[in-house]
């Protein structure tokens, strides 16, 4: 997506007279969404460059709202930090999942992005956090120091050896065996939060 937008800004004076750069967007994102078995992807691609982005920006947040529409659940993957609250890329949400690592910086960080939603008057339904990529003998003391800070713990995801294999493999984790640590702690949460498992034909070896 970040192609798309940073095309547009580059060739706005040559775009088709007979379009506007609202549809001209809209035409591009359809085109960009890569449809798989049991979800479609839209990849941000790249950051800004310089220049001004806030009429675009806006156009882009336009559209992706329309093409949520057609998805029983959409899941938006920030980036770490505030960058996406204060710039309202998040916005709207019913479920808002601050992730932390096992150190104090991740988890004050989670506390400000939960405090922020307030600030900014962000309409967000609920806050919850995911401990990730947890040893096992930290697991209990980073589940403290997150409820110590008033944030909701909804599940741990313990540390699995197979993440970083199949990172250097290139290989995605939707095909993770189904007796991995990391698989088996994602599905609890997703049985707690109500979301159906993905289905997928994918064979694991």
């Amino acid at each position: 997506m970040g192609e798309i937008r940073e095309k547009m800004l580059a060739e706005k004076e040559r775009l088709p007279i007979e379009q506007t750069k609202e549809d001209y967007l809209n035409y591009m994102i359809q085109s960009s969404v890569l449809e798989c078995e049991g979800f479609d992807l839209l990849a941000m691609g790249r950051p800004e460059g310089p220049g001004c982005y806030c009429y675009v920006n806006n156009l882009l947040r336009k559209i992706i709202d329309t093409l949520a529409a057609n998805y029983r659940y959409v899941v938006l993957d920030s980036e770490a930090g505030l960058e996406h609250l204060s710039r309202r890329t998040t916005r709207d949400v019913d479920l808002l999942i601050t992730v932390v690592d096992p150190t104090l910086k991740g988890i004050l960080t989670a506390k400000r992005i939960k405090d922020l939603t307030r600030e900014l008057g962000i309409s967000v339904g609920r806050v919850l956090t995911i401990a990730n990529r947890i040893p096992k003998d930290l697991e209990e003391k980073v589940s403290a120091e997150v409820k110590a800070r008033g944030l909701e713990l909804i599940g741990v995801v313990p540390e699995d050896p197979l993440i970083e294999q199949f990172d250097l493999e290139g290989r995605p984790t939707y095909q993770l065996p189904p007796n991995s640590p990391s698989y088996l702690s994602v599905k609890s949460i997703l049985g707690l939060l109500g979301i159906p498992q993905l289905k997928t034909s994918v064979q694991f070896h």
